[in-house]
């Protein structure tokens, strides 16, 4: 049953008005709204888990990043025993940042205000001419440390939440766990950042690049129409309305918000060689098309690290493309290497609101820790090249962005709905072993409506 709203702006209107459940609607207005735009960092972004980084970044004793949680900066880092706590980034004394660099080494964080100390765990260590007591006598220093978020790690990746009480990170991830481990958690080693994240800003709404994440496949036909019609999708400028391959597949969400497309591997493995996949076993498909990043070597850590029902849908019609909600964008491209392995790209993006009209685009870029390091700098240089912030299918996507946003300050275009009313319905093949719901066949609107459906969720109830 779906939840009555609880949130209406100023002039009357309601999360309702905004987002029409009977039509499958969405009011443009939603991506430039101020007002709307405050809700969302106090009812998804200050309860939802997100993601900050990996634990490679920071690898030893005292090592920290700087990160966004919405408009929530925080400090990552990791203390003497190696635990990795998330803490706000705001001198609880008078409101200064205590850590004014991005990266970096320290067992001290020290605010250059006033000299409150804390430590990487958050806690407070003291303020100057400790015999006069500089922090008061009034609250002990137990109570005085850095504001600390709730943290996860899982496959390496670090997530946090101020929801301190809120769902357990596998309650957030839900059925999408049994997909995402196939590309996190598959080798012994886990994964690797290969080297800082690349940023950059864009002047449009977080949800823009966000609800396309959630498995928007139409657009590739036409935004990202060179990319096939130079064969990388496996059509030709004569074919691609025709065929279009890539469109075809089965796409998965849950109630979360996240949703992964996952395309046949005999449809991807067209594009790279004339050999049918037809009568071979799990692991001869794997060998002949190895996962992105996956050497021969490594193939037997799958069978190790994930279920045979994982290893089978890796084999025959993995996971490429998708997203985490609210934020994040997950992306497995496939490209098979000369010696028989698959360097390809694992990426993951976030897109970190900074205003209601301007986010920041931040691309991980991942290998196999024990892999090779041509398959690591092959793996990199595609990412880079292909969804990087200059990559050619980025710069496609960061055209639309910008000029949608706009759209929806208009006193005319912000009344014009988003439609999302081509449904396939939930659809599972036969033996489909993982869970959520399913659809089946040509890509359309189910995944990204159910997207909505979870942001109206959160923003109707403020849970």
């Amino acid at each position: 049953m779906l939840q009555k709203s609880t949130l209406t702006l100023r002039d009357g209107t309601s999360i309702d008005d905004l987002i029409d459940v009977d039509m499958h609607e969405v009011s443009l207005r939603t991506m430039s709204d101020p007002e709307l735009y405050h809700h969302e960092m106090e009812r998804i972004f200050a309860k939802t888990w997100l993601l900050l980084g990996h634990e490679t970044e920071i690898p030893k004793s005292g090592d920290f990043i700087v990160r966004d949680m919405g408009e929530d900066q925080v400090i990552v880092a990791r203390d003497r025993e190696g635990a990795i706590h998330v803490s706000l980034n705001v001198c609880p004394h008078r409101g200064m940042k205590v850590c004014t660099g991005e990266a970096g080494n320290t067992q001290v964080h020290r605010c250059i205000y006033h000299g409150w100390a804390f430590r990487p765990n958050g806690d407070f260590i003291g303020a100057p001419i400790e015999r006069e007591q500089m922090h008061g006598a009034m609250r002990p220093k137990e109570e005085l440390g850095l504001k600390k978020a709730r943290v996860q790690l899982y496959g390496g990746m670090i997530f946090a939440t101020w929801n301190i009480e809120g769902p357990s990170f596998d309650e957030f991830l839900g059925d999408f766990k049994f997909y995402l481990d196939q590309l996190f958690c598959r080798t012994d080693g886990g994964l690797e950042l290969l080297g800082p994240p690349q940023r950059y800003t864009i002047p449009a709404n977080w949800k823009t690049a966000s609800e396309q994440s959630a498995c928007d496949g139409f657009h590739t036909l036409t935004l990202h129409r060179s990319l096939m019609e130079g064969g990388i999708m496996g059509a030709t400028a004569d074919t691609i309305y025709d065929m279009a391959p890539g469109m075809y597949g089965v796409d998965v969400s849950c109630h979360e918000g996240h949703s992964l497309r996952c395309i046949p591997a005999a449809t991807t493995f067209k594009m790279f060689s004339d050999i049918s996949f037809d009568g071979k076993t799990t692991e001869e498909r794997l060998r002949l098309l190895p996962p992105p990043g996956i050497t021969q070597d490594l193939i037997p850590q799958l069978m190790k690290n994930l279920s045979p029902e994982q290893v089978e849908m890796l084999a025959t019609t993995p996971p490429q493309v998708g997203g985490l909600f609210p934020n994040s964008s997950i992306i497995f491209i496939f490209a098979p290497r000369m010696d028989g392995g698959a360097s390809g790209a694992l990426a993951l993006h976030t897109y970190n609101p900074k205003g209601p009209d301007a986010f920041e685009f931040v691309n991980y870029i991942f290998a196999e820790r024990d892999a090779p390091e041509d398959v690591k700098r092959d793996m990199l240089q595609n990412a880079i090249q292909q969804t990087g912030t200059s990559g050619v299918i980025e710069q496609d996507d960061a055209d639309t962005w910008p000029a949608i946003s706009r759209n929806a300050h208009g006193a005319v275009g912000k009344t014009i709905t988003l439609k999302y009313q081509a449904l396939t319905g939930d659809r599972k093949p036969e033996g489909w072993a993982g869970g959520g719901f399913v659809y089946d066949g040509f890509t359309k609107d189910d995944t990204q409506w159910n997207w909505w459906l979870n942001y109206r969720r959160l923003m109707a109830s403020g849970l």
